[in-house]
Parts: C-alpha cells; structure tokens; sequence
C-alpha cells in the first residue's frame, strides 16, 4: 500500500478535512446571508463564521477521542493541540486584525493627502470568540456523524 493511498485512507484525516471544508463553505454562504454578496475569496480565506480552524481541529480531537478512546494519550494531545488553536484564534489573530483595520484608517488618512501609495492590510484572520464556538460545535457534530 503507498503512501498517498494509506492518507486517502486515514479516517482522522479525511474527518477532519470534510469538517475544515463544511466550514469554508459555510463562511461563502454566511456572507451571502449576511451581505446579499458573493464572496468567493471566502472558499479560502481566514476569520469568519464559521471558525474552519475550530472545525477542524474539534473533528480531529473528536474522531481521536471516539476512535482511540477519551483517555487515549493521543485525545489528549488533540484536545490540547485543539484548545492552543482556539484561543490563537480568538485572541492572537483577532488582536492582529483589529490592529490591521485601525492602522488601514491611519493609511487611508495618509493616502488621501498623498504622501504613500495604498497596501491595505488585511483585516479579517481572527475570528470572535461565537465563531470559534460555532466552528467548534461543526467540527465535533461532523465527526460524531462520520465515525
């Protein structure tokens, strides 16, 4: 059996992927709802509801927990690795967004008297922490149903 076919075969992997994906898609179809727009930048990109990143770490630490056990060494190097992810989210990269959408204003102001040439930042790479909440509960309701 070769390598690529035993990751095609790995059930943790592909969970965990379907989960990330539902997401990506979800965030296309949120703004849709949201805005009246389609934005297919969304597919693949970061920040948004939902949290793809708490999607899919969620489905792996619940494959793992399901398929290993809960009190598996390996569930806890998930959930672990899974609770790091979350809080980056929330914390880490929304604090750099919030910092990209203000120094965009302060760049705006520049841009408009001419003194720069405009590079937005972008703004979107975190995420609330209701939308790591909800990308949480994606991921575990997914892998309860593929396992």
């Amino acid at each position: 059996m070769g390598f690529f076919s035993r990751i095609l075969e790995n059930r943790v992997l592909i969970i965990a992927l379907v989960s990330w994906t539902v997401a990506q898609v979800g965030k296309v179809f949120f703004e849709i709802w949201l805005n009246k727009k389609v934005d297919f930048k969304r597919f693949v990109g970061s920040g948004g509801m939902p949290s793809s990143h708490s999607a899919f770490v969620m489905a792996l630490s619940t494959s793992i927990g399901r398929l290993q056990g809960w009190d598996s060494p390996l569930f806890a190097i998930a959930i672990s690795y899974a609770f790091v992810v979350m809080y980056d989210a929330a914390g880490v990269r929304r604090a750099a967004g919030k910092q990209a959408e203000i120094l965009n204003i302060i760049l705006k102001d520049v841009i408009e008297h001419k003194v720069l040439k405009e590079e937005r930042l972008k703004e979107l790479i975190g995420h609330t922490p209701v939308e790591v909440i909800i990308g949480a509960i994606l991921g575990v309701i997914i892998a309860n149903i593929m396992v």
